[in-house]
């Protein structure tokens, strides 16, 4: 199976040359969001864009113009382990990711898989874990784009991200369209790589938590109303809130309502498995229901893992 490697950035070129050097691909296209260092990384395409539009719209166009009859997403501050896009395509699932360690603490977990809650926030299974832990090969719903593979297949059959959601969590998005669509990915803990992680805003930048803090409200209003109503309000009303309370903690209380604001001014259409009913046999009718069993057993591990957490210890409680 031919490989292409998309890499979205902007600015960070040091990263990035380390990021397309660690990366075994048939071919591999950085696509540039306007920057203001000089992006011409060694062995790879570039395709540049006029100003920063997002991650979603800069992983588009990369597929847009990929060869490769598997599509891997990579960030630019990825280092991958040898073979690590190999053991990923072996695989053949639909998508698969491997078990990404902190560069700050290589004995440490960044990334796994995501988990996404009822309340319409996600997590990253296992951050700040052991090295040690999540050691077992599984099935997966949701692939976080740090360092993954799909088979371009599953781009043509779904659509590609929402370019709604510009940066942040249209990964979970696409994630969602999959698992309500029957396709299964996988995680492949042999296949590891190195995270510096929020390279580009940082760790709690007012601007990450209005990305965010939109998103999450995009997601919800796109897959979890029927009939109008939204299915789970009261665990997202709870879910919503306690993360506000947490950015307020973090001096982001504004950020938080500017997100909240900017999706409540966005319109997001509904989205069913329809398109998708061909190649699945899933009916409309049975959408709903699917949904339920995708995020109860999401949350179910969610909480399963994060026992020790106030945040979801208390939106545990509340819900």
């Amino acid at each position: 199976m031919t490989i292409t490697a998309v890499i979205p950035t902007f600015n960070r070129a040091a990263l990035l040359e380390q990021a397309v050097a660690s990366i075994e691909a048939d071919e591999i296209i950085v696509v540039d969001n306007g920057s203001t260092e000089t992006i011409a990384p060694r062995g790879a395409r570039v395709l540049r864009l006029d100003r920063n539009y997002g991650f979603a719209y800069a992983v588009n166009r990369g597929i847009e113009a990929a060869q490769g009859e598997a599509i891997a997403i990579v960030n630019n501050d990825v280092v991958l382990s040898p073979g690590y896009l190999r053991l990923l395509t072996q695989t053949g699932a639909w998508f698969a990711t491997g078990k990404i360690m902190q560069q700050s603490a290589p004995d440490r977990i960044d990334a796994t898989f995501d988990l996404l809650a009822r309340s319409g926030c996600a997590l990253r299974a296992g951050h700040g874990a052991p090295a040690s832990e999540f050691a077992a090969q599984r099935p997966i719903a949701f692939a976080p784009m740090t360092a993954a593979v799909f088979r371009r297949e599953l781009f043509d059959r779904l659509g590609l991200l929402d370019e709604s959601f510009g940066s942040y969590m249209e990964d979970v998005e696409f994630g969602l369209r999959a698992a309500r669509s029957g396709y299964q990915g996988v995680y492949v803990p042999e296949a590891t790589a190195l995270h510096r992680g929020s390279a580009t805003l940082g760790a709690w930048h007012p601007e990450t938590v209005r990305l965010i803090s939109r998103n999450q409200s995009l997601l919800v209003a796109k897959h979890f109303r029927h009939g109008g109503e939204n299915r789970y309000s009261r665990a997202v009303i709870a879910g919503q809130l306690l993360w506000g309370l947490s950015a307020l903690r973090r001096g982001c209380l504004r950020a938080w309502l500017t997100g909240k604001w900017q999706a409540a001014c966005t319109e997001i259409p509904r989205w069913t498995p329809g398109d998708a009913r061909a190649a699945t046999g899933l009916a409309d009718e049975d959408a709903s229901l699917q949904l339920d069993q995708i995020l109860a057993a999401s949350e179910t591990e969610l909480l399963r893992l994060t026992q020790g957490s106030a945040f979801w210890r208390w939106y545990a409680w509340l819900t």
